[in-house]
């Protein structure tokens, strides 16, 4: 099996993109290719989304009037246990040009979230006008590298304004090592309903609505990895998502839990770039620019409980997200009021 090339841990996104064998299959032609790249994208995309949505809030409290809060914000969404996600059925009667070596009709064959290995295809055909005949192993997945979370993470500031308002951003500078470019940004809204009640500060707890949006992109430039012929080949990788979250929330004045109902919505937008020389029987190659864009998009409803201890400006908090793609959340959190 090849390994597993892009992996941003470092409080970042992890996006899990074959090395070489995803490439080969351009050698199917462009319709296979995409067909397979968007079955085997699809659930690491959405986890990604859920992954980047979470971390919005840690009370219901909306801060003061130039109240504020500096936070290092880290999230870790879990698929150990999520067996439907790490595997599709791949049905060759689907394909144009894809055959399976042992002469099977149908497999179940590995997402990017996956641990299936050993798959090995066939092509023989005759592409873009050239007799094209190859055979390659399908690409496996993070769980092969013993990898059952994608991890996010970003800084994030919250400020309050009047009538119980409070404004929010989180941000991750762009990482960038030889092959592969990271970086992350957001703004949120937060409002406390309970502020303007008559009695406010008596009451033993907080209602607020929070609304935030979260955009990530990342590139990994595989180029100088000779798997297949051709220029400036890489992966552009677009994550947007926006929460929508009903919070509530203690009003106390160490230690206080806090719960959230949140609808997300979001689209991951994966871009394959560069020129690609796939080789034909006879010398011959059959030449790609730019070939796909994959496009998907996520939504879902999920659930959070969390607790917040606050010592003087010193505040820790941790809650854990129920969805599709569960996410565990820690913050270390410095503030003001």
């Amino acid at each position: 099996m090849k390994r597993i090339s892009l992996l941003l841990a470092m409080c970042s996104l992890s996006i899990g993109m074959a090395q070489s064998n995803l490439n080969d299959l351009l050698a199917a032609g462009l319709n296979d290719a995409e067909q397979f790249t968007t079955a085997w994208l699809a659930p690491v995309t959405e986890a990604g989304v859920y992954s980047i949505s979470n971390g919005w809030y840690n009370t219901a409290d909306a801060k003061p009037l130039a109240g504020f809060e500096i936070s290092v914000v880290g999230n870790i969404t879990g698929f150990k246990n999520k067996s439907d996600k790490k595997s599709f059925t791949l049905n060759t009667a689907d394909y144009e040009n894809l055959t399976f070596v042992d002469g099977s009709t149908s497999k179940e064959v590995a997402t990017a979230l996956g641990d299936i290995e050993g798959v090995d295809v066939a092509i023989n055909a005759t592409i873009e006008g050239q007799q094209v005949s190859s055979t390659f192993e399908l690409p496996s997945g993070l769980s092969s590298e013993d990898l059952n979370f994608i991890p996010s993470g970003y800084i994030q500031a919250s400020v309050g304004l009047i009538k119980g308002t409070e404004v929010k951003a989180r941000f991750l500078p762009k990482i960038k090592t030889d092959d592969v470019s990271i970086g992350l940004y957001g703004f949120g809204v937060q409002h406390d309903f309970t502020k303007h009640l008559p009695a406010d500060k008596l009451l033993p707890v907080a209602i607020s609505a929070v609304i935030g949006y979260t955009n990530l992109s990342g590139e990994y430039d595989f180029t100088n990895t000779g798997v297949i012929s051709g220029e400036n080949q890489r992966i552009d990788a677009k994550f947007s998502s926006w929460n929508f979250a009903a919070v509530v929330s203690t009003r106390l004045p160490v230690i206080n839990f806090y719960g959230g109902l949140n609808y997300i919505t979001g689209k991951a937008d994966t871009n394959i770039l560069g020129t690609y020389d796939v080789a034909a029987v006879g010398g011959n190659t059959i030449t790609y620019v730019d070939p796909f864009l994959i496009s998907n998009k996520v939504s879902g409803a999920s659930a959070n409980i969390g607790t917040k201890l606050k010592l003087g400006f010193f505040r820790i908090n941790a809650d854990y997200n129920i969805a599709e793609f569960s996410t565990f959340t820690f913050g270390v959190n410095f503030g003001f009021r």
